[in-house]
């Protein structure tokens, strides 16, 4: 469905929100919400990767200055803001192109779109995983040497599973409040042609 720019503005203000309340992590046990809204902007956003995806980007770094300052502490000799740090646009750019992909090739409220979304998903979001925690352990200073393929796997192993967990969750919701939408759109235009029901 088409948006106008005012609806996509929205979005990405509503999306833009949940990210800064769950990336300070100050507001109680709410996950980040980062990865799910990177992949779900780049399928409600969709043709707007040219403004939504660098702010979104900058707003991470913000966010992430803000919280780490606010701390006590330097962002730049914090030990995520690594060199592995600058590679952010490239693993939340892997998220943004899986819901896009999402959007050129769903075919609306079916079943198969379900299942396109679950690959979407998945792939999408362990390119990102794969990017972002190896980045972190190879580049990172925090990671003590010597550094190792095995020790990487292992470490690979123990965060994936939270990490897709978190972003199959916040993308739930949000295909959640799609569907409805969409229901209630439909309705409403319905309710709007008196003349379909007869």
């Amino acid at each position: 469905m088409a948006k106008s720019q005012t609806q996509r503005i929205g979005i990405f203000l509503l999306l833009a929100l949940m990210m800064a309340a769950t990336r300070l992590h100050h507001f109680g046990a709410l996950p980040d919400a980062s990865w799910g809204v990177f992949f779900l902007a780049g399928f409600w956003l969709r043709g707007s990767a040219r403004w939504a995806f660098p702010l979104l980007i900058a707003e991470a770094v913000l966010v992430d200055f803000f919280a780490i300052t606010a701390a006590g502490l330097d962002f730049w000799s914090h030990y995520c803001v690594s060199p592995a740090y600058w590679t952010m646009p490239v693993y939340f750019g892997a998220l943004w192109f899986g819901g896009s992909w999402l959007a050129r090739h769903q075919s609306g409220l079916r079943l198969p779109t379900l299942g396109l979304a679950a690959v979407a998903l998945v792939v999408s979001e362990a390119v990102c995983y794969l990017i972002s925690n190896g980045s972190f352990y190879w580049l990172g200073a925090s990671v003590p040497l010597p550094r190792s393929t095995a020790n990487w796997f292992a470490n690979l192993g123990d965060w994936y599973l939270p990490f897709l967990g978190t972003t199959a969750l916040y993308v739930g919701i949000g295909a959640v409040l799609h569907v409805g939408v969409t229901l209630l759109t439909r309705a409403l235009r319905g309710a709007g042609q008196p003349g379909l029901n007869h």
